[in-house]
């Protein structure tokens, strides 16, 4: 969209009162230029340093470790933290290590405890 474009398309929203700038917008007016936006098929996307930093809980560290060691084990496919969090997402339905609580993390780890020891007794 061309900069006389994007400015029609600002003072013709009627919650920002004529405006045709967003440099002094409060958040929620900014929030509803940003949905305008995505009518229009904007698209928003992550940047390329905007990845969600890793759990460093204990928890999740031997939630981590049991993955590497079954990994170790030739038991995954796909050894990729994304992977992990796909399949902690599964037992738990949360979608990140850092959310979860005590009772879901340890309910993740003792069904990778379960795994290894399945994929160690299939070894021998």
């Amino acid at each position: 969209m061309d900069d006389d474009t994007y400015r029609l398309m600002l003072s013709g929203m009627p919650a920002l009162e004529g405006c045709t700038s967003t440099a002094d917008l409060s958040v929620p007016k900014l929030m509803q230029v940003l949905e305008q936006l995505k009518l229009k098929g904007f698209k928003v996307r992550p940047t390329a340093g905007s990845k969600r930093p890793r759990a460093k809980d204990g928890q999740s560290r031997k939630i981590r470790s049991l993955w590497l060691s079954l990994r170790d084990a030739g038991a995954l496919r796909d050894p990729s933290e994304e992977s992990l969090v796909k399949f902690v997402k599964g037992v738990t339905g949360v979608a990140a290590l850092q959310w979860l609580t005590a009772a879901q993390a340890s309910l993740v780890i003792e069904q990778l405890k379960q795994w290894l020891q399945r994929a160690q007794q299939e070894a021998v």
